[in-house]
């Protein structure tokens, strides 16, 4: 793609184009679901791209309206409804009962990551109440299959449902109201392997299918006793180390209690990182003492009570005879610690440019997939839940950033922050509440407040942002560019004609990295 690359000073904006995400918390059930402010940015990022016109943006206007009375009133069922039934419209598809039938049904657990040698419980419920009318009892048949594969970045494909691993069999007497009489099945899994699987319940009519619904979940014959064990390894365990073994417990109870979904732990990896921590610290080792490349670690944040993830990448050539620099990076929304690591949205390509340039990465989860790093210097906001989810997201960015300066020679003159999306957003605002910290920022596809700028006039910033981006509107970026120009702040804009929200990411790390080379603070290095 061609690239468009302003340098010093640009474009004065009109207004600044804000994305707010209204989280609104559900009631925490046994199964996490996506977030509201997932689906809220997902059916408006598909509107944006879809441009509805005629009758259909007719039906998307009054679409629109009782998404915002469902909001007002705190509807969070119909909420569910009327996104999927916006995406529906959008994909030129009809609204029909089955389909309305079909949205409704979800199946919840208490243990989402479960001990397989015990039976296991599960529940068929609805979200709301569909139009659908039935004469009589439905049928349930429950199969646990393969998960199946990740979707391809960009592809409108869904993916295609994994192979059985067990038929759990076939159940009449369905209610046909499941919010007021949920179906409780008992299942036997003691025969399935260890591993991550997706239970699917497919409901019919006298043999008509109607929907299903699926649910991820973990198994692990003697899990209940692995938990225990590493609880007693963990309370003798240096404080250090402490919570790289009791993480996976207690990530699996939150899970368990529906404040997490299941995509946000990885039992298998986790649970035998875990103990193998608990084996060092019995031989008198720290597992972490000259450990490089790629690698996860734990901490308790004391507010929230629970402990965090956060990944790293050392490069192979640290050592602590000299000071290294530091990026943190911060996930886009739905994201988490793993999104910059991993291929997907972001390509993977941080890590190995980090090793080239010999920086330390340390990525964040920001407490929740949706947490938004806090509210910078803005209002908090007036739901007492979103504001301390926030909270804990603003802390938990700080606490990892004090926790690698514990952890690892950085040099204080040499702290960088960057994020794509909400992490952009989050990037906007981290930075001008804490702006004794930072080198140099780069905020990707997001946007800002203008006026917080002022804080941050002496440290240096990269944004990119495409110019048909449909999720967050590149006038974000714009709006911000011009406010740097006028305060005549040291910066480069990257603006790519054509690009999106998430393909601008991966091809401008080695820009960004490259910025990051060439700016160091010049004042006191920050404490």
């Amino acid at each position: 793609m061609k690239i468009r690359v302003l340098l010093g000073a640009a474009l004065k904006g009109c207004a600044t184009a804000i994305i707010v995400c209204a989280i609104v918390p559900a009631t925490a059930f046994p199964q996490a679901l996506t977030s509201l402010a997932s689906l809220r940015v997902g059916y408006n990022t598909r509107k944006n791209t879809a441009k509805p016109q005629g009758e259909l943006k007719a039906q998307i206007d009054a679409l629109d309206q009782q998404i915002a009375d469902a909001t007002r009133l705190g509807r969070t069922g119909e909420l569910r409804r009327l996104f999927a039934k916006g995406n529906v419209l959008l994909a030129g598809r009809q609204w029909t009962d089955e389909i309305d039938y079909a949205n409704s049904l979800v199946v919840r657990t208490d243990r989402v990551v479960a001990d397989s040698s015990k039976p296991y419980p599960v529940r068929l419920e609805q979200i709301y109440s569909p139009s659908i009318a039935f004469e009589r009892t439905l049928t349930a048949h429950v199969l646990l299959r393969a998960r199946p594969a990740p979707p391809v970045p960009g592809s409108s494909t869904p993916p295609q449902p994994g192979d059985v691993v067990k038929d759990l069999g076939t159940f009449d007497g369905v209610a046909r109201d499941l919010r007021e009489s949920p179906f409780p099945f008992e299942l036997d899994v003691h025969d399935v392997a260890d591993g991550g699987y997706q239970l699917s319940v497919e409901v019919s009519n006298d043999s008509a299918p109607l929907g299903a619904s699926t649910l991820n979940i973990a198994l692990r014959r003697g899990l209940d006793d692995l938990a225990a064990r590493l609880e007693a390894d963990g309370r003798n365990a240096p404080e250090a180390l402490r919570a790289e073994i009791l993480f996976p417990v207690d990530r699996m109870r939150n899970v368990n209690r529906g404040r997490l979904e299941l995509r946000t732990f990885d039992p298998q990896k986790d649970f035998a990182s875990a103990d193998a921590v608990a084996a060092a610290v019995k031989a008198k080792q720290d597992p972490f003492a000259t450990r490089t490349g790629d690698f996860k670690r734990h901490y308790l944040l004391d507010a929230a009570r629970e402990m965090l993830p956060y990944r790293m990448y050392v490069p192979t050539t640290y050592n602590a005879s000299r000071s290294f620099p530091l990026i943190v990076a911060l996930h886009g929304l739905g994201g988490t610690e793993d999104s910059f690591f991993e291929g997907g949205l972001y390509g993977g390509v941080l890590p190995k440019l980090a090793e080239q340039h010999g920086y330390i990465v340390a990525a964040p989860l920001g407490y929740r997939v949706d947490g938004s790093y806090g509210w910078g210097l803005g209002n908090p906001p007036a739901d007492p839940v979103t504001r301390r989810v926030q909270d804990f997201s603003e802390q938990d960015v700080m606490q990892v950033l004090q926790h690698v300066r514990q952890q690892y020679k950085i040099d204080g003159n040499r702290i960088y922050l960057m994020g794509h999306s909400m992490g952009a957003i989050g990037t906007w605002k981290i930075a001008p509440k804490y702006p004794d910290v930072w080198a140099a920022i780069a905020p990707i596809s997001g946007s800002g407040a203008p006026a917080t700028l002022d804080r941050i006039r002496t440290v240096p910033e990269i944004v990119v942002h495409g110019d048909n981006d449909p999720t967050v509107p590149v006038n974000g970026s714009r709006t911000m560019v011009a406010k740097l120009k006028e305060l005549g702040v040291d910066y480069k804009y990257i603006e790519v004609p054509g690009g999106l929200h998430s393909d601008v990411v991966a091809p401008n790390v080695g820009a960004i990295l490259d910025f990051f080379d060439a700016h160091r603070k010049t004042s006191r290095v920050s404490q």
